[in-house]
């Protein structure tokens, strides 16, 4: 299987998954394919991007692909920033302009329009297949300031009422539990065994 990333930690996220399922997959990420070219992530939704990368890649290599797409949704700004979450402020993987312009954003709408969620989508796909669709939420609401020096992304923003905490304080351990990508990812080693067996692909 490949995973769509360049990330090293998240294909190891994948493998400990893996292990814990006994599923004999191999695991590669796009390092081992530089001659692929990134694919352009012009979806609406996270679905539609994890679904472009996973297919794409899929008919390129004729291989199992698993690809994610992830991002903060805010309904009190339409539900920015959404799939642009990386490159929010213009800038991509600038995490720190892009939680300034969510406090920008925010500094003029009232305290109930702080409500917030993460999203993380996960697609697996397989050429002539029927991909599979998992997705997780972690809900909680957006500060006023930065807090905590954890994690990435919009985690120094993003607080969780019932701990007390941003996601920038807590522990990986803490983070996993609750977060976004933890939830799919539970859903995903529910799924993908059945998956694979009824497309007779493991």
């Amino acid at each position: 299987m490949i995973i769509a990333t360049h990330n090293k930690g998240k294909l190891h996220e994948f493998e400990v998954m893996f292990k814990e399922l006994d599923l004999t997959l191999s695991l590669e990420t796009m390092e081992n394919y530089p001659e692929l070219a990134e694919v352009e992530e012009t979806g609406v939704t996270f679905e539609e991007n994890a679904r472009l990368k996973a297919e794409t890649i899929a008919k390129l290599t004729n291989q199992i692909v698993l690809a994610d797409d992830s991002g903060l949704v805010i309904p009190g700004l339409k539900g920015e920033p959404g799939v642009y979450s990386a490159r929010y402020s213009g800038e991509s993987h600038n995490d720190h302009k892009n939680n300034l312009k969510v406090l920008s954003e925010l500094a003029t709408r009232s305290p109930e329009n702080r409500e917030a969620y993460f999203v993380s989508c996960i697609v697996v796909s397989f050429p002539g297949k029927e991909s599979l669709v998992v997705e997780g939420r972690a809900y909680g609401e957006i500060l006023e300031e930065l807090t905590g020096d954890q994690g990435f992304g919009y985690d120094p923003l993003f607080y969780i009422p019932s701990l007390n905490k941003t996601f920038a304080q807590m522990s990986t351990e803490e983070k996993n539990a609750l977060s976004h990508r933890g939830a799919a990812i539970k859903q995903l080693s529910n799924e993908l065994p059945k998956w694979l067996k009824e497309n007779e692909l493991g």
